[in-house]
């Protein structure tokens, strides 16, 4: 079993920042990648930000410069400078990992919420 918890979502103005976390828990016994992704009301999840676990990232072009990700050990962070109502949304961590009975797949958190509003 593999468990991810989300923390760090809320309510922030335009212009204003939070830091996501997502820690990693169970039978890992190894992660391939980290990841954030996003679902905004009546919209598809999309990709945010990912990072391998050789430390190359990726973002969506909406967010470069304004967001980071970074990962150490089993937790993945997301810091989000500059925020934007359009960053609203329903933020998601995923994994891709190898448990210790050698199944592989993705897991995914529950989701935390952000909210950029005036």
């Amino acid at each position: 079993q593999v468990q991810l918890v989300e923390s760090g979502g809320g309510l922030v103005q335009p212009g204003g920042s939070l830091r996501l976390s997502c820690a990693a828990s169970g039978s890992i016994f190894n992660i391939y990648g980290m990841g954030w992704y996003r679902q905004a009301p009546e919209k598809q999840r999309e990709l945010v930000a990912v990072i391998t676990s050789g430390g190359s990232t990726n973002y969506a072009d909406s967010v470069k410069g304004r967001f980071t990700i970074s990962s150490a050990k089993n937790t993945v962070y997301l810091q989000m400078n500059s925020l934007k109502p359009e960053d609203t949304a329903v933020y998601y961590c995923k994994i891709r990992a190898t448990t210790n009975s050698r199944a592989s797949g993705d897991y995914w958190g529950k989701g935390t919420l952000v909210t950029v509003s005036a």
